[in-house]
């Protein structure tokens, strides 16, 4: 086992807070609770929260998933905490604008597959699985009235997203000051002694749940806030199932291969850090080697793929996954072999077709597409929205981007 100081160097790699003295002051309070901990014997409390606002985590969740992983292996006591009643409001944290409000319904839906997503990184063994609905939902208007009056309206209208709105005019409405609250009171429940969670978390982590701990009575809670956010596949900005620029945990093989290779190789470093956990020499000699062309970025972003690719799906998922690529991309044509077969019975037009079989979201979609060159008729870009597939030209192959494909036949 490693010493304190080593865990404490361990737990503490990729932290930021944006300030030098918050951070000594978290590294302080850790190697004090570490070494009490070893003391008496008892692991430290430690949990991270995701809501489910979509059915998808994706690769940026894993990156504290990984941070909880660390404590588990020195043996401390790691809840994934699903934010089954947080999520009815949503973190207003790093929005402009009010979130719809979710039904409990579709909130339990989308936490279906959580736990199964979460234990591709965390140990199923170790990890303790709750839901923040066993107590927020138990409290009454006198609680939140006392939990509400720990904190000034000024202490949330002060937060970036909220006072850019009130500059602006925006609405800044009544729940969405609550989302803090109930973060905060997540750790009181736990009695949590670490909480783990990205820069948009840092309000409600650093502040408004050690705020409230003290408040109940509570030691408060060390905040392990992740400093680096993974780009999506934009390769700007952060990866968001809102903003549509992620890969999820869960996508089909062949579906994140593809996703990885479409990634900017601006971001391959960041990736490699994040994802692979590379250390810095590793990642000096890496960005030496693409300055100098002594490694291809197209070569190591395939090899990126098949490794991510592996972690989720095992190795001959991966393996696959690339054979699949290889055929599409490297192959003769560069048509995959495997491609589904659709049957058409008249003529009929493109913008349709890819609508019947949801290779679009919709008509509009499907016409921006063809004004990008995004759709190809038998390797031939569609450049009229109103262009079809007429019978005498099948078979033929319809091709939306770089991965979509479907082969038009007639009726036998």
């Amino acid at each position: 086992m490693p010493t304190i100081d080593e865990q404490v160097d361990i737990l503490m790699s990729g932290a930021e807070y944006g300030d030098p003295q918050t951070r000594e002051t978290m590294r302080r309070e850790l190697r004090e609770r570490l070494a009490e901990a070893e003391k008496v014997g008892r692991p430290l409390r430690v949990y991270c929260g995701f809501d489910p606002r979509t059915a998808d985590l994706h690769l940026g969740h894993t990156i504290p998933m990984r941070k909880l992983r660390q404590f588990q292996e020195f043996g401390h006591d790691v809840t994934f905490l699903i934010g089954s009643f947080t999520s009815l409001i949503g973190d207003p944290s790093d929005k402009d604008t009010a979130r719809n409000q979710l039904t409990r319904e579709q909130v339990m839906e989308n936490a279906n597959t959580y736990a199964e997503q979460a234990f591709k990184i965390l140990d199923p063994n170790l990890t303790r699985v709750r839901y923040n609905d066993e107590w927020l939902s138990t409290l009454d208007f006198a609680d939140i009235i006392r939990l509400a009056s720990n904190f000034t309206v000024q202490q949330f209208l002060v937060r970036e997203n909220f006072k850019k709105r009130l500059d602006g005019g925006q609405p800044i409405y009544l729940h969405e000051l609550f989302y803090g609250l109930m973060q905060g009171y997540d750790a009181v429940a736990q009695e949590t002694d670490v909480q783990v969670g990205g820069q948009d978390q840092l309000f409600n982590i650093l502040v408004a749940g050690r705020k409230l701990q003290e408040g109940m009575g509570q030691r408060p809670q060390v905040a392990i806030i992740m400093g680096e956010s993974l780009p999506g596949t934009d390769g700007d900005i952060k990866m968001s199932k809102s903003l549509g620029n992620h890969i999820p945990i869960m996508a089909e093989p062949q579906n994140m291969f593809g996703k990885v290779m479409s990634l900017p190789d601006k971001v391959l470093p960041i990736y490699h850090k994040l994802i692979l956990g590379w250390s810095p020499v590793q990642l000096k000699e890496f960005e030496e080697g693409l300055k100098s062309a002594r490694l291809h970025p197209n070569e190591e972003k395939m090899r990126l793929a098949r490794e991510i690719v592996a972690i989720f799906h095992g190795a001959d998922a991966a393996q696959s996954a690339q054979k699949h690529w290889d055929e599409v991309f490297r192959s003769h044509g560069g048509l995959p072999e495997d491609m589904p077969e659709e049957v058409l019975t008249a003529d009929e037009k493109v913008v349709d077709v890819l609508r019947r079989l949801n290779m679009v979201a919709s008509g509009g979609e499907a016409k921006r597409l063809i004004q990008q060159n995004g759709v190809r008729l038998n390797e031939q870009p569609v450049t009229d929205p109103q262009a079809s597939v007429t019978l005498d030209m099948l078979p033929a192959v319809l091709q939306v981007g770089k991965r979509k494909f479907v082969r038009l036949i007639a009726k036998s």
